[in-house]
């Protein structure tokens, strides 16, 4: 049974760096595209970033480029959510995220990622 767990998150300074993960125990993930959702206290859940599943190609949206980095390691089942150079505009709850054709869709339960100074 797909199960999503995320872990990394935490309270840093601005201009500090994170590194979230997302893994499933009982589920291969490197069949599918990942991708990493956060959302803040009073907005919308938006997308941060994506990586596929066959070569490896990512999207970040302007938001983000340049300071996440989404990476996969499949031998460990795991995707990687890099934040460098964070802002308070970070702060949000961070999910990862996989559809299945058939399935549908599937959470994490969420990290939570605070930027204060």
């Amino acid at each position: 049974q797909l199960q999503l767990v995320e872990s990394g998150g935490g309270s840093v300074q601005p201009g500090g760096s994170l590194r979230l993960t997302c893994t499933d125990s009982g589920f291969t993930l490197d069949t599918y595209a990942i991708a990493w959702f956060r959302q803040a206290p009073g907005k919308e859940r938006e997308a941060v970033s994506c990586i596929s599943s066959s070569d490896g190609r990512t999207y970040y949206p302007d938001s983000v480029k340049g300071r996440f980095t989404i990476s996969r390691d499949n031998a460990k089942n795991t995707v990687y959510l890099q934040m460098n150079s964070l802002k308070p505009e970070d702060t949000a709850v961070y999910y990862c995220y996989l559809r299945r054709p058939i399935e549908g869709p599937t959470w994490g339960q969420g990290t939570q990622v605070t930027v204060s100074s």
